[in-house]
């Protein structure tokens, strides 16, 4: 039977449109979320809801090219460098006082004995020296800021904020790394160097000689007892972990050891008494960076520690199913 002509399909018959007032076209409805008509005018795309938080990035946040960053270090070095002669001039005022107090651990040491200069401007440049090095340790925080300002580009915007404290850290471990050696360090190492005096032969230290030998020996004590902040940076950077550096222990002493036979005199009394504290610092910065890493290394050190436990467990219950 075949149907009617207006049921088929095609048949030519015309549906209602907007002239016919008894029907009412329904709107489409979108899969999508419904976007207001002032949002989204004819042929323009429908603009995403704003969210709380721009996206849009900081000109901080932006990457530096390789002139910006040559353009940052000469800024950051010119800094460095003015606040130097500043502290220098500050310190040359008391160059007598401060030299007094560079030899006074080899003036106990001498007893009767003096120092001794060869070249006529030897004591003046003496002088200089040791003022130098005493505005360096004036000015050491504000030095410290530039460096750890020149790092800032590439840290995050929540990590910036660790940048004063850490330069006020590393100015105050670097002065402790220097008193650690010049309280402890120099009193018991010169009276061994200079335990070898005898009827024969007389120890005269050299002004320059030692004057070099006692500055090199402060700044190497400064920049050892760097090394737990420096942990502490690359930890909260996710560098490093506890875990890593606790693998790493043995190969830890071994460079604290090269290290202290670089940065000290060819004697074994020396070495040792810098490679010591530099391991001790070592553990101190496995504590570091297991309390003030990512919270994500230290979960992953939990479930790794939990893992071991458990395969140990696993492997006892084994050996008792076994039997002897």
């Amino acid at each position: 039977m075949i149907p009617p002509e207006e049921d088929l399909p095609g048949s030519g018959q015309e549906p209602a449109g907007d002239d016919d007032p008894g029907v009412e076209e329904l709107p489409e409805r979108a899969d999508g979320p419904e976007v207001p008509a002032e949002s989204a005018g004819p042929g323009e795309p429908a603009e995403p809801e704003e969210s709380g938080e721009s996206e849009e990035p900081s000109p901080e946040d932006a990457p530096m090219s390789l002139m910006g960053h040559l353009g940052e270090l000469r800024k950051r070095l010119l800094f460095s460098v003015i606040a130097l002669a500043v502290g220098f001039v500050a310190c040359y005022g008391f160059s007598e006082r401060l030299f007094d107090i560079l030899i006074l651990p080899m003036a106990g040491v001498l007893h009767d004995s003096h120092f001794q200069y060869t070249s006529p401007p030897e004591a003046f440049f003496t002088y200089l020296k040791v003022s130098f090095v005493a505005g360096f340790f004036v000015v050491s925080p504000y030095i410290f800021y530039q460096v750890w300002s020149f790092v800032s580009p590439g840290l995050y915007r929540h990590e910036r904020k660790w940048i004063v404290p850490i330069a006020v850290f590393s100015a105050l471990f670097f002065v402790c790394g220097a008193l650690f050696g010049y309280f402890i360090v120099f009193p018991f190492g010169f009276e061994f160097f200079a335990s070898f005096s005898s009827d024969k032969i007389q120890f005269i230290p050299k002004l320059n000689e030692y004057t070099s030998f006692s500055l090199r020996l402060l700044f190497a004590f400064g920049l050892v007892f760097e090394l737990p902040l420096f942990i502490f940076f690359l930890a909260r950077l996710g560098v490093v972990s506890s875990k890593a550096l606790r693998k790493q222990r043995k190969y830890a002493i071994l460079c604290a050891f090269i290290l202290a036979a670089i940065l000290t005199p060819p004697d074994p009394f020396t070495q040792t008494l810098m490679a010591g504290p530099l391991v001790i610092l070592y553990e101190l910065g496995i504590w570091v960076a297991y309390f003030f890493g990512k919270e994500k290394d230290r979960r992953e050190e939990a479930k790794a520690g939990e893992a071991e436990a458990a395969e140990a467990g696993d492997g006892d219950k084994a050996e008792d199913k076994a039997g002897p």
